[in-house]
């Protein structure tokens, strides 16, 4: 899959964003508000997984279907990894930072910037 020139460049173009703000400016550009909120739930999802929480909790608070769970579970254990490494650098982040400085992402079509931090 990787070998795609197209994707290649891709994930070069993601590593060399150097602030949360370029981040969110390019994903905002790249992705429909749907799809950006998709992701999000995903990865809310593996962070809920990685807490033992039950798929009948997740698929209330992200509205993800039982079979996106699974699908996200699935790649958490046996994935290429990329879960685990987010994780443990979020919940690391999470457990050493106070809790004020964790922003929210806000994502609304009628903002000329379409993203805001809170």
């Amino acid at each position: 899959m990787w070998e795609d020139k197209n994707l290649e460049e891709l994930v070069e173009v993601i590593v060399s964003l150097q602030s949360g703000d370029e981040a969110q400016a390019f994903l905002r550009d790249l992705m429909t508000e749907a799809e950006l909120n998709e992701f999000a739930r995903r990865w809310k999802a593996a962070r809920m997984l990685h807490r033992k929480i039950p798929y009948t909790t997740i698929e209330k608070e992200t509205g993800l279907s039982s079979a996106t769970i699974a699908r996200v579970s699935k790649w958490l254990q046996e994935g290429s990894g990329g879960y685990r490494v987010m994780l443990q650098r979020f919940v690391e982040t999470v457990e050493t930072e106070p809790q004020s400085l964790h922003s929210t992402v806000v994502v609304s079509e009628e903002s000329d910037k379409n993203v805001h931090i809170g």
